[in-house]
């Protein structure tokens, strides 16, 4: 999600906001993690020791990340990430934590496309060495498009290049959505399908109830979130379409660029089965969250990238796919989004960090542009 850390080299440019305006990161100490993951890596490559263990900033209201080098006279690589199951004791943003699927789903994207993922070096399920399942991965050298704050406000490489490279990065982008979604065969993504029956979307549109019902469990509901659900219905699909290997958190802002070109494309705990629009809806989306943002806060930020037209033509020559039913598959990612916001701010609260307000829609911060594509006012 728009939290994830992102495991790329000393030389990946992110921006930070205020210290007060975060949410807490993590429950964990890094220094213990540190041992122990020494210890561990002993079994698995003995006489290594892992060196300058860091951990990102913006790390660990996800799956956490550790950034580290491997000591060792013939390591398999030398500069390397872990993902880390979230802490139960920091109010997880999601229910579960599935630590192979995504190294399974990573080795997947390797073997059957040009995707560029990190490589997947080892897995441990069990959570005794670490305190939760993990896997470690190479670490990609380059830059990412910051989140915080946003790569839409000025002062960030993406923000400072020119018109052609911007243009040169979207393209490549796409074109990343494009390969996966044409090159990964439907069948050795079984693993990917959500439960249930019907469709894919059906399953998955299902899922994300699933997981709205769970974040509310407790808390004060959602009417915004619940009638973006009930406009979904009557925008449905007639024929959902061809089912392909969804990355899930499609977005540049998980994706390591050299230059302008990807390095590494990351962040495939929301990968699923599904439609190639799921990809293209969240891609769209997410920039015009950044962008929004940028206006709100009066800047101009980036409005001539990333444009749902230009992204769908992009897609269409490079597939022979034309996207279609893109007014319902924005809507359902801004909808994604809200549930996933509303869970990060009762972990503010949980944490005491927020006061709780009198409407809950009032903790979603895209909630003037999720009411706009829900009365059919926003594109």
């Amino acid at each position: 999600m728009t939290d994830h850390p992102l495991p790329a080299a000393s030389d990946t440019d992110r921006s930070a906001a205020p210290a007060a305006a975060r949410p807490r990161t993590t429950t964990r100490d890094p220094d213990v993690l540190t041992r122990r993951l020494t210890a561990w890596l002993g079994t698995r490559l003995p006489g290594a020791r892992a060196l300058a263990a860091t951990v990102p900033d913006a790390n660990g209201m996800s799956s956490e990340t550790l950034l580290f080098d491997i000591d060792h006279p013939e390591p398999p690589e030398a500069a390397c990430a872990l993902r880390l199951a979230a802490d139960p004791a920091a109010y997880c943003i999601f229910p579960r934590y599935d630590m192979a699927r995504q190294y399974r789903t990573m080795r997947l994207v390797a073997a059957h496309t040009d995707v560029p993922v990190p490589r997947t070096l080892w897995l441990e399920e069990d959570p005794a060495h670490l305190g939760a399942p993990f896997f470690v991965m190479s670490r990609a050298a380059g830059r990412v498009p910051p989140d915080v704050m946003p790569y839409t406000y000025e002062g960030n490489w993406l923000h400072d290049a020119t018109d052609a490279e911007r243009d040169r990065l979207e393209a490549a982008s796409v074109s990343v959505l494009a390969r996966l979604h044409d090159q990964v065969p439907l069948a050795a993504g079984d693993f990917l399908a959500a439960p249930g029956t019907g469709s894919a979307l059906h399953r998955h549109v299902e899922s994300q109830r699933a997981y709205y019902e769970w974040v509310v469990d407790g808390r004060p509901r959602s009417p915004l979130i619940e009638r973006g659900f009930a406009r979904l219905a009557d925008l449905w699909p007639p024929d959902p379409g061809e089912t392909v290997l969804s990355w899930g958190d499609a977005r540049i802002g998980n994706i390591v660029y050299d230059g302008f070109e990807p390095a590494a494309v990351l962040d495939w705990e929301m990968a699923a089965l599904g439609p190639r629009e799921l990809d293209l809806g969240w891609m769209v989306y997410l920039h015009r969250f950044f962008q929004d943002l940028a206006e709100a806060g009066g800047q101009r930020g980036l409005p001539g990238f990333l444009c749902r037209d230009r992204v769908e033509s992009r897609y269409a020559r490079l597939t022979g796919h034309q996207p279609r039913n893109m007014e319902f598959h924005t809507l359902y990612a801004a909808l994604r989004h809200a549930i996933v916001m509303l869970r990060v701010a009762y972990r503010q609260i949980h944490f005491g960090e927020a006061p709780a307000p009198a409407d809950a829609d009032a903790l979603i911060l895209h909630r003037d542009t999720l009411e706009a594509m829900i009365e059919g006012r926003y594109w």
